[in-house]
């Protein structure tokens, strides 16, 4: 084994995030997230990437993907370094992490390295991705845990040689299936995900038959 997860892993010039998921809804939880890596790490740039179809989630209901991808425009507005990219959302069938890696560097050949923003949930199921021996390969994983909080993967990913940076993390007891509680509930959800994706949540009427 050979696993690499020392704070201070340096990354190469312009190193560039990935920060993917189903994002429904977007939450302060997942902006705290973001701001950590972009800030511990000094990454150059940091891609928000909603997922068309998880295939995780296949066959579970979920919100269009426009309204998706506009809540996360809500959040991350005016914020430096961020950005959105909508490449999975306009795919037809389900969305695999490594289709997207080898997609992003075709497109960006002079990206010297990407970093997949990943919670320590993910970080212990890796072994159930696709290919996932092949991410592996294809980035450095930042893994972000509470502090305190052991990051691990199971014994098939730890077993294979990977670049990894632990991320320390406050911990937020939020989660997008709270967040559709309260909505549900006819509960106040500003605290949870802000002012622009609350007015958005509100003004589409989204969650309150979910």
């Amino acid at each position: 084994m050979a696993l690499n997860s020392a704070p201070q892993l340096p990354l190469a010039p312009g190193a560039i995030g990935i920060f993917g998921g189903s994002f429904d809804p977007v939450h302060l939880a997942h902006l705290t997230l973001a701001r950590t890596a972009r800030d511990q790490l000094g990454l150059s740039e940091l891609r928000w990437m909603p997922a068309g179809h998880p295939w995780q989630k296949v066959g579970q209901p979920m919100i269009a993907a426009h309204h998706r991808r506009a809540m996360v425009e809500c959040l991350i507005e005016g914020e430096p370094g961020f950005v959105l990219d909508d490449t999975e959302l306009r795919d037809s069938g389900p969305s695999y992490t490594i289709a997207t890696l080898e997609r992003l560097q075709q497109l960006h050949p002079d990206v010297a390295e990407w970093v997949l923003v990943i919670g320590q949930d993910q970080y212990a199921r890796l072994h159930t991705w696709q290919r996932w021996q092949d991410v592996l390969k294809t980035v450095t994983l930042a893994v972000a845990a509470r502090a305190g909080q052991e990051v691990r993967a199971a014994a098939e990913v730890e077993a294979v040689a990977h670049r990894m940076v632990r991320l320390d993390m406050p911990a937020m007891e939020i989660s997008s299936t709270l967040v559709r509680d309260r909505v549900l509930r006819g509960e106040d959800i500003t605290p949870m995900v802000g002012d622009g994706v609350a007015r958005y949540i509100a003004q589409h009427c989204l969650y309150s038959e979910y």
